[in-house]
């Protein structure tokens, strides 16, 4: 090739790109990528401004109450006198509400994902799966008031000297209202698995039941986990529920059958109007919102771990 030859390529190829930058599709693709920037930009804003907002107005807050007192004290009254500003009940409360929702929406959520992906039949999975979907879909507040009106009353009848407001009811409404992301969420991920894997068990002489739980579970658990956490995330941060069938006692106890209060119920019980904007009461709802939004933030960088980590064990 010569000299000439190879130094007329490049030229070449530089008018037709130039060609190809002013061609009406690529000047709509660049016209459609400058809308929508704006679009993408709006998450990373909105973010930025919560941070700032939680930023400022906790700091205020730790300059009237010590984070010593804030991490360490045992004792949460911020509206009466003497004011306490300990958060381990707030902490405590929030832990039992949701420890004990994924106890009750975990199993029940991977058993329902494993029948839609491995028993159902096609006509039955679709009925179930939007049905699944639309209890996802039903407002808090109208689980609030199931708990309230539908299973305290059945509690009640088989605990005589349960409270009105107890952790338990909320534990189970809370539990039935994040079972929908669990099942679907872990569904999808075992959908995805291979129809191979399923046909070399098959081969190989096992059974339904011990491919769903020696295949294909395993084989999904990377989204399985994913879902189990984000599913607890949303519970820690559930406030109707938790505010209308808990009760409003921040109580350092880890009791299901008493009245506890949690992160978020205190959240909403003090954002009513009624205090002073720069006393330590308001101002400690931004302090318990940012303990909050650092725990939701630490269990979805967690979750986003393990995906990564399994599926780079899945790569081969």
């Amino acid at each position: 090739m010569s000299a000439t030859a190879a130094g007329s390529r490049p030229a070449a190829e530089g008018h037709l790109t130039a060609d190809r930058r002013r061609t009406p599709t690529a000047v709509r693709e660049r016209l459609l990528a400058a809308l929508l920037l704006p679009a993408g930009l709006v998450s990373l804003i909105t973010t930025v401004g919560i941070v700032v907002s939680l930023v400022t107005e906790t700091s205020r807050f730790f300059a009237l109450v010590s984070i010593r007192e804030f991490l360490t004290g045992t004792r949460w009254t911020p509206t009466f006198e003497p004011a306490r500003f300990g958060i381990l009940p707030l902490l405590s409360g929030t832990f039992l509400i949701t420890a004990g929702s994924a106890l009750v929406a975990v199993p029940m959520g991977l058993a329902c994902a494993l029948y839609l992906s491995e028993y159902a039949p096609d006509r039955v999975r679709r009925v179930l799966k939007p049905v699944l979907e639309l209890l996802a879909g039903v407002p808090t507040v109208v689980y609030g008031f199931f708990a309230l009106t539908a299973v305290t009353p059945l509690l009640r009848r088989a605990i005589p000297d349960l409270d009105v407001f107890n952790a338990l009811s909320a534990i189970i409404a809370v539990g039935i209202m994040i079972l929908p992301m669990v099942a679907s969420m872990a569904e999808d991920a075992m959908l995805a698995v291979p129809r191979s894997l399923r046909e070399a068990a098959f081969a190989l002489g096992a059974t339904r039941l011990e491919v769903a739980l020696r295949v294909v579970l395993p084989a999904s658990v990377s989204g399985v986990v994913s879902a189990v956490i984000l599913a607890v995330s949303r519970a820690a941060g559930e406030t109707m529920i938790v505010a209308m069938a808990a009760g409003a006692t921040p109580k350092l106890t880890l009791n299901p059958l008493e009245s506890i209060q949690t992160m978020t119920g205190f959240i909403a019980q003090v954002a009513q109007g009624d205090l002073e904007v720069d006393s330590a009461a308001y101002t400690s709802m931004y302090a318990v919102g940012m303990a909050l939004f650092l725990i939701t933030l630490a269990m979805n960088l967690l979750a986003g771990a393990v995906r990564r980590r399994y599926r780079e064990r899945e790569q081969p």
